[in-house]
C-alpha cells in the first residue's frame, strides 16, 4: 500500500508521513503539487532518513524529464507519472530509479515495459474500468504489474476487489488520509488507518497465495 498526499507546509507533511511510518507502512508517495513543491520534498527527503529509517519516499505527478531529475538529484527513490512519457523512462533507467508511469490501455502498458517498467500505475482506477480491467489485463498479460490509483477505498470490500483481480499494490490518497484527519491535525487516528488497511491486505494477500 502506498499512501499519496500533498500539503504545503513541510510540518503537515511530516506529521502524516511519520504517522503513516508509524502505522507499518514503508513507501510513501509525495504529489508533486503547488509552487516550490520540489523545496518541500527536498526538507521531508532529509528528515526522513534521520525519522522514519527503512522509509522508501518517493514523488508522484511528474509529468516530464526534467522534474524527474530534480526530484532525484533531492533523494526520491521512486518515480511516480501521471501519463506515459518516454523520456522520464529515459532519465529514470540512467538513475537505476523506479520509474511507475499511468497508463489507460494494454498498449500503453506494453509500451511502458518496454521502456522498463517493473510498475504501471493505471489511474484513474475506476475510470479506465477498476477491477475488470485489471483482470482483462492480466489474462494475456500475467506478468504485468498492476497498482491502482483513484477509486481504491481502505475498506476489506474494495481491497478484496482490488486484489482478486490481481494488483500488485494500491495507491491510496484522499480516501485514506482523509480531509478531516489532515485538518483536525488525527495523527493517532491516521496510524490507526494504516494498521488497519495493512492488515486488511495481508489477510487478502495470504488468502490469495
Amino acid at each position: 500500500m502506498v499512501p499519496v498526499f500533498y500539503n504545503p507546509d513541510p510540518e503537515i507533511c511530516r506529521e502524516v508521513i511519520k504517522a503513516c511510518w508509524k502505522g507499518g507502512s514503508s513507501v510513501f508517495e509525495f504529489t508533486n503539487r503547488g509552487d516550490f513543491a520540489h523545496e518541500v520534498f527536498a526538507e521531508l527527503s532529509k528528515w526522513a532518513v534521520k525519522e522514519c529509517p527503512g522509509l522508501i519516499l518517493g514523488a508522484g505527478s511528474v509529468p516530464d524529464a526534467g522534474t524527474a531529475s530534480i526530484y532525484m538529484q533531492i533523494g526520491a527513490c521512486f518515480i511516480v507519472s501521471p501519463f506515459l512519457n518516454p523520456d522520464v523512462a529515459r532519465v529514470c533507467n540512467r538513475r537505476k530509479v523506479l520509474w511507475i508511469p499511468g497508463c489507460g490501455t494494454l498498449t500503453e502498458i506494453s509500451e511502458a515495459e518496454e521502456l522498463g517498467a517493473e510498475i504501471v500505475k493505471i489511474f484513474p482506477g475506476t475510470a479506465v474500468g477498476g477491477p475488470g480491467f485489471v483482470r482483462a489485463v492480466k489474462g494475456p498479460c500475467p506478468w504485468t504489474s498492476i497498482m491502482p490509483t483513484g477509486g481504491v477505498e481502505p475498506t476489506e470490500e474494495n481491497l478484496r476487489e482490488w486484489f482478486s483481480a490481481g494488483v500488485v499494490c494500491v495507491g491510496m490518497g484522499s480516501a485514506l488520509l482523509t480531509e478531516n484527519l489532515v485538518k483536525n491535525k488525527s495523527w493517532k487516528a491516521i496510524t490507526s488507518e494504516i494498521k488497519k488497511s495493512i492488515e486488511i491486505i495481508k489477510k487478502l494477500k495470504t488468502v490469495r497465495s
